[in-house]
């Protein structure tokens, strides 16, 4: 066991978040925690770092188990350093070996002492042992996995967004490689490709990895162990989460048969009880079952765990064929282009997600077809179309002033309080959570009453960007369920692949400056961008653009054309293997010439004459450096080639 719980009990002031709760973290778990917003995933977290402590039972800890907590708070950090030294400040050991050779060097200007140039030597041999001369390049790979580019991991960590401050900290976490991760809403800041990138990670993990998270995609592919916080209890569940939803269905139809059961048996005994408690002959056989009944251990009976009210939509206008429509349309801020001549067209019925990497601009092309970013081109709106655009900006909008409810009263949907709270509490404000003012809520409630709003509108086309960031996996599938029966069309932006997969029947790319559509589910897409991807890799080459050709009208010409360009495909890929065994061979035979020279300065470096040469010493130092420095970058370049040379063959 890394670290656990052992018969704890928690209060949050009058609340109590778990009771008598035990609960081992084991070497390499893939755990998911989940439970319904605000029943305390977070503060267990807490609990477990020792940030709270348990009013009963104990959390144990290995002595030599290191933790990585990766949560909101972290976001008050801030500094100057760029984002690649801040994530760089993971490798601590590294750094102070560092640190102590930079004195050590400083020294040396002017004491060339037997005893300093040996203990110079030990600190180099230290950070080699260390990792040392592997940092940089290790950090670089994990910031781009999560999405940076070059030019950004230069930059200052201050001048990021909080979104991307929080990759660069699960960056520099990642890094460290703790013996348990403890991730609280890890993908929330991830576009797809940087969540893609996380999941491959962390499946090689060495160390145990607890994860909080709506996404179910994520945690289907990532846990094999699901710890349920429900009703002050851990329930704990040995599978993914498609596992737990199946298993728990089945939990709670055995529960409330034995309930049923116990209640059928309780009811015949009391019926003996009271029939025959008056008789004398009877009385001892009645008071024995009391005493039976009081004792008997009672079966509690399954409750719904939230109420599935049904969010509604009503629309006023029946909107013409065409919704909205972007001729040539071309946007770009500074040297960033978003869009380049694109054309699309959003007819009736269609319910697109708007997916991507973070940087394409779909929040953007959201402005864009809402008529609100100005654009290069033609924007046309369709007949009779009512919009609402749900984004994090309109947070703004809200009268602080106002409650919850009468901010809803205001949406002119024409709802009854009465429906409006019922909407409110598939919103997770339930009772007199409706009746607070606007401006005690967090940044995350406010977000839910300004979505609350666009659902209970009569729009007939809504803009949805990131609709799903404060929901929880209940409210994700009450919304997907109620966007499926809603009979107009919408455009969103999500990073919820469960979301896209259940609400949307098209799936728009921004590629190269244009919108790219494809006709289909979120998981027919991936299937064809998995076999596009395959294509591409079989062939060793770009596929080229289809060539119609109009004199080609034989069916025999066309079947030779085919053959042709099979042929064509197969001689550049042939060209390019031969060309990449050629650099495979000029690179190994380098890394010879290197690993020669560097057996020749160790040979040098293990004669003390050269230590009372100060000169000398430092010449070897920095050729020893420079050489595997050299062999760094061409052990590198080997396995870029080799890799490549695979996917060919």
């Amino acid at each position: 066991m890394l670290i656990g719980l052992q018969n704890v009990t928690f209060e949050f002031g009058a609340r109590v978040i778990v009771q008598d709760a035990t609960w081992h973290i084991n070497p390499g778990e893939r755990i998911g925690l989940i439970g319904y917003n605000g029943t305390g995933k977070s503060t267990l977290f807490k609990v477990l770092v020792g940030e709270y402590t348990p009013s009963k039972g104990s959390v144990e800890k290995g002595r030599e188990t290191t933790i990585g907590y990766l949560h909101q708070d972290l976001l008050s950090f801030d500094t100057n350093d760029s984002i690649l030294e801040v994530a760089l400040s993971a490798f601590e050991k590294v750094k102070s070996i560092e640190k102590e050779i930079e004195e050590i060097t400083a020294q040396l200007e002017t004491d060339s002492s037997d005893e300093l140039l040996l203990l110079y030597s030990e600190k180099l041999h230290d950070l080699e042992v260390a990792g040392g001369y592997e940092i940089e390049y290790k950090t670089e790979e994990v910031l781009h996995g999560l999405g940076f580019s070059d030019k950004d991991i230069k930059r200052p960590y201050k001048e990021f967004s909080g979104g991307w401050r929080m990759r660069v900290l699960l960056a520099k976490m990642i890094l460290q490689q703790p013996d348990v991760l403890l991730l609280d809403e890890p993908t929330n800041h991830l576009d797809l490709p940087s969540i893609e990138w996380l999941e491959k990670y962390l499946m090689f993990y060495k160390g145990s990895v607890v994860i909080v998270s709506h996404d179910k995609f994520f945690l289907n592919r990532m846990v094999n162990k699901i710890v349920e916080l429900y009703q002050q209890e851990l329930h704990i569940y040995s599978g993914n989460y498609e596992f737990y939803e199946q298993e728990k269905a089945v939990r709670i139809e055995l529960q409330q048969k034995a309930y049923e059961n116990q209640q059928d048996y309780i009811r015949q005994q009391e019926r003996f009880v009271e029939r025959f408690k008056a008789k004398a002959s009877k009385a001892a056989a009645a008071q024995s079952i009391v005493k039976r009944l009081d004792k008997i251990e009672r079966i509690e009976q399954t409750e719904i765990e939230r109420p599935n009210i049904k969010i509604n939509f009503r629309i006023d206008k029946q909107p013409g064929k065409i919704i909205s429509e972007l001729k040539n349309v071309s946007k770009r801020f500074g040297e960033i282009e978003i869009l380049n001549n694109a054309s699309i067209e959003i007819n009736r019925g269609d319910k697109i997600a708007l997916v991507g990497a973070n940087g394409k601009g779909k929040s953007t092309v959201l402005r864009i077809v809402s008529g609100t970013e100005n654009i290069t081109g033609e924007r046309v709106a369709g007949h009779n179309v009512e919009e609402s655009f749900y984004a994090q900006h309109q947070l703004e909008a809200l009268n602080i002033s106002n409650t919850i409810l009468e901010e809803m009263q205001l949406c002119g949907s024409n709802k009854t309080d009465l429906e409006l709270r019922s909407l409110l509490g598939c919103f997770l404000f339930s009772g007199d959570d409706a009746d607070k003012k606007i401006r005690v809520l967090s940044g995350g409630e406010k977000a839910r009453v300004a979505l609350a709003k666009v659902i209970a509108g009569k729009s007939n086309f809504l803009l949805l960007d990131e609709p799903t960031n404060h929901l929880d996996m209940h409210s994700v599938e009450l919304l997907a369920e109620a966007l499926n029966k809603y009979e107009g069309s919408y455009l969103l932006v999500s990073h919820d692949r469960y979301f896209i997969s259940m609400a949307a029947n098209k799936i728009w790319e921004i590629e190269d400056g244009i919108i790219k559509e494809f006709k289909g589910t979120y998981a027919e897409w991936v299937q064809w961008k998995e076999r596009e991807a395959n294509n591409l890799k079989s062939q060793g080459v770009k596929v080229k653009a289809e060539i119609q050709n109009p004199k080609a009208t034989s069916e025999k010409q066309e079947a030779r054309n085919v053959v042709n360009e099979k042929q064509e495909n197969k001689n550049e890929a042939s060209k390019e293997i031969q060309k990449l065994q050629r650099s495979l061979e000029k690179i190994e035979a380098d890394i010879n010439v290197q690993n020669l020279k560097k057996q020749e300065i160790e040979n040098e470096l293990g004669n003390p004459d050269n230590y009372a040469n100060q000169a000398k010493f430092q010449t070897l130092e920095s050729n020893y450096n420079t050489v595997k420095l050299e062999l760094s970058t061409l052990n590198k370049k080997y396995e870029e080639v080799f890799e490549k040379l695979c996917n060919m063959q």
